[in-house]
């Protein structure tokens, strides 16, 4: 069964809950560059998946994934600099990684489907 709308799919349900925590991990932060930074760009992995499923067309929705797939390349990158900078503890970077590290695998996989069925 085809998906019909982008809120079935799995890795954008993933990419909304990554965003929360990430969210909720850095809504104390005295950085304010840096905490609009990784806010954004984890907003930014979700809005790229649904935004490329609204295209239409294979080739614009992975285009977008791979989108989704560099926002959420630089959330992680983020992260461990906020370990580095002590803005988080290191076993919630951990855990943070490991989640954009599944979304990646994820997104991924998506793609090569994709490209399997053209």
């Amino acid at each position: 069964m085809a998906i019909k709308k982008f809120e079935d799919i799995l890795v954008w349900q993933k990419a909304q809950d990554f965003s929360v925590r990430i969210y909720q991990q850095f809504n104390a932060s005295k950085d304010f560059a840096f905490r609009d930074q990784i806010t954004r760009a984890s907003v930014s992995i979700s809005n790229n998946i649904a935004e490329g499923f609204e295209r239409k067309t294979n080739a614009d929705f992975s285009r977008f994934l791979y989108f989704s797939l560099g926002s959420n390349s630089e959330v992680r990158s983020m992260l461990y600099l906020a370990e580095e900078l002590e803005l988080i503890a290191g076993v919630n970077s951990k855990e943070l990684i490991e989640a954009s590290n599944e979304i990646s695998r994820m997104l991924y996989g998506l793609i090569n489907s994709m490209k399997t069925k053209s």
